[in-house]
């Protein structure tokens, strides 16, 4: 049988999106172990945060590979709707409280319980949960979410007090997707994707961001996003 006009990318992003759907069940049954063995060892504790976190890691980078199939497509609708910031923050930290715990991490959060704005959940949410996810890993054990309106500019901040963000990072901050190395340690793959989420979110003559500096309160990494 010949394969006639299949298109491979469609095919891909349809297994990409299974793949996320298992990884999701995955990750709950992780949480689920987890609660359960409350007297666990040491040892078993950390495999289990670590067994999540890369989990997490894993669902992400599905989700990334779907945002970018849509976006070359042309069918990367917004489901734009208002949203309180701290329901955001306590979600992401929900579904990092195992990591958190087991390696015995402090997060800060800095929001006013009334801050709200229109943008995508679903893509927001991801975004955020990917760069705090990193900042857990390359933290020294401090990490500070927050978010203000600035200028008529939501702007959410999460820092930490690790050793900042490479150089070569901040240089590619802004590069194209031609532009990655994708063979390197940290490819900035993530950045563009959050860059690529970010200015599709749009008002007026105005788009999204996305601004990665070293330094901020904690002497670590700062990842702002500005949304308009």
């Amino acid at each position: 049988m010949g394969t006639g006009s299949i298109d491979f990318s469609t095919v891909l992003a349809s297994a990409v999106h299974d793949m996320k759907n298992s990884l999701c069940m995955l990750i709950q049954s992780i949480d689920k172990l987890s609660h359960k063995m409350s007297n666990q060892s040491n040892e078993d504790a950390e495999e289990l945060a670590r067994l999540h976190y890369e989990a997490s890691r894993l669902n992400t980078n599905l989700l990334q590979l779907l945002t970018l199939y849509r976006a070359e497509k042309n069918q990367m609708p917004l489901n734009v709707e208002e949203h309180y910031l701290d329901d955001v923050f306590d979600e992401i930290l929900a579904k990092n409280e195992l990591y958190i715990e087991k390696n015995k991490l402090e997060v800060s959060i800095n929001v006013d319980n009334e801050l709200c704005w229109h943008f995508d959940i679903d893509m927001i949410s991801s975004l955020l949960n990917d760069i705090f996810i990193n900042a857990l890993r390359y933290s020294a054990g401090f990490i500070c979410m927050s978010a203000d309106i600035i200028d008529n500019e939501l702007i959410i901040t999460v820092e930490d007090n690790g050793e900042g963000y490479p150089e070569r990072m901040l240089a590619i901050q802004n590069s194209e997707m031609h532009d990655l190395d994708l063979n390197a340690g940290r490819t900035g793959l993530g950045l563009y994707f959050a860059r690529l989420i970010a200015a599709a979110h749009t008002n007026i003559d105005k788009q999204g961001s996305i601004e990665l500096t070293n330094g901020g309160k904690l002497g670590g990494s700062v990842f702002k996003l500005r949304l308009p």
